[in-house]
């Protein structure tokens, strides 16, 4: 389901002009802001195996999809990954989904320079790993994670895996060289640095379509919520948790993290989930899922809540969320790409509410939410609109950004 509106991809000139704005600037000093040479050498080091393999083959050829300025999205022949080392695997991603941020990536109205090889959520299937690797197989179908994280370091060791300090910050699938070049999950083949530390096993009886989002968002909407919850609930089994999502109609954000922060609200035992949006289409598949659905503007006639989640990745949003949040209650924001934007603090302070901007340590969470699916409680696949075959990626995918789609999964 699409919302119509008919998005505009941003053309070369468009694109690379608004990579030189502020907020592009704050983010490439977020991820240049540590292990910067690392980083450099990475891009390098792939800058130079492409070259090599295009002119003196030394790996099979393969597919990947890339996305360019002017909504240029199509099919590119590139070498494969190479023989995974030691602690490493090779996977072939089998049920690959959208993000909520692709349509911001391949439309050009993002800080990631295009071209990149394009998406990052994906269930796979194990092809190949490296002589150290003990906790999966090949054949095995898994999780894979879209942050980079080594499983070792002492970010990694408590849980706060997209903070890794073994690779560059912000080191993610599907976002090119902004998130270190490591390749898109739209692609016959997917290399994966650190296997026993990032693949996840598939639980049996859970369906690969279902789970491909779990990668990211699926992940991003619990945890919004299970962490706070059963504490509120155990204060107030009445309590409601309000999820705020698009303040605008035009956004371009598509709308599967709200959703699924809703689902998580009601598995773990929310009776009543609020669940604001702009755009009618989502506000119809809400209800559909059980929750209230209203717009922005209805929100001043819903009594704060003690738990709010912030998923509008805008100013607006963020205000409206800490508008809506209780005394004494959390408001738990998925950020935003603007630089700054102004929260009222006063307001917060008279009202002790505590703020939370973050973003998810993916890998640390697979687990719970996968527990979820397995038992039953959770239904990522309700949130899904679109499911096609991997080969009509382009046409699907060009759809599915330009015209708003809510959650398009592409299956092998």
């Amino acid at each position: 389901m699409s919302d119509g509106t008919g998005r505009r991809p941003r053309g070369w000139a468009r694109h690379y002009g608004g990579l030189l704005a502020p907020g592009s600037a704050a983010a490439a000093r977020v991820a240049g802001e540590r292990a910067a040479g690392l980083r450099v050498r990475r891009l390098t080091e792939a800058a130079v195996d492409g070259v090599r393999q295009r002119a003196r083959p030394t790996r099979p050829r393969m597919r990947a999809l890339v996305a360019g300025p002017g909504g240029r999205l199509g099919w590119s022949d590139v070498a494969a990954p190479a023989s995974p080392g030691p602690d490493a695997a090779v996977v072939r991603p089998i049920a690959v989904s959208t993000c909520d941020l692709d349509p911001l990536v391949a439309l050009g109205a993002s800080p990631f320079p295009l071209p990149l090889r394009i998406g990052h959520e994906c269930v796979a299937e194990v092809v190949a790993v490296g002589e150290r690797v003990l906790g999966v197989r090949p054949g095995q179908r898994v999780v894979v994670p879209f942050q980079i994280s080594c499983g070792t370091c002492v970010p990694c060791r408590s849980g706060r895996t997209s903070n890794c300090t073994s690779v560059p910050p912000i080191s993610m699938y599907g976002f090119g060289v902004a998130g270190g070049h490591w390749g898109g999950a739209y692609a016959d083949r997917l290399a994966v640095p650190y296997a026993d530390a990032m693949l996840v096993p598939l639980p049996d009886g859970v369906d690969p379509v279902a789970a491909a989002s779990v990668a990211d968002t699926v992940c991003d909407g619990y945890r919004h919520v299970a962490p706070h919850l059963p504490q509120v609930l155990a204060a107030d089994p009445d309590a409601h948790v309000i999820v705020v999502a698009s303040v605008s109609p035009r956004t371009l954000f598509s709308p599967s993290s709200p959703l699924y922060a809703g689902l998580v609200a009601k598995a773990l035992g929310a009776r009543r989930v609020v669940l604001a949006d702009s755009r009618p289409h989502v506000r119809d598949h809400a209800e559909r899922l059980g929750l209230a659905a209203v717009a922005p503007r209805a929100l001043r006639h819903v009594p704060p809540a003690p738990l709010v989640a912030d998923v509008s990745g805008s100013a607006a949003g963020l205000r409206a969320a800490l508008g809506s949040t209780a005394p004494d209650g959390i408001c738990n924001s998925a950020g935003s790409l603007h630089r700054t934007v102004r929260i009222p603090t006063l307001r917060m302070f008279g009202r002790n509410v505590t703020l939370r901007i973050s973003r998810a340590h993916v890998r640390t969470l697979i687990p719970g939410v996968l527990d979820l699916m397995a038992d039953g409680r959770l239904h990522p696949e309700t949130v899904t609109t679109t499911v096609a075959p991997l080969d009509d990626a382009p046409a699907v995918l060009r759809e599915h950004y330009r015209g708003g789609g809510t959650k398009t999964v592409l299956t092998v």
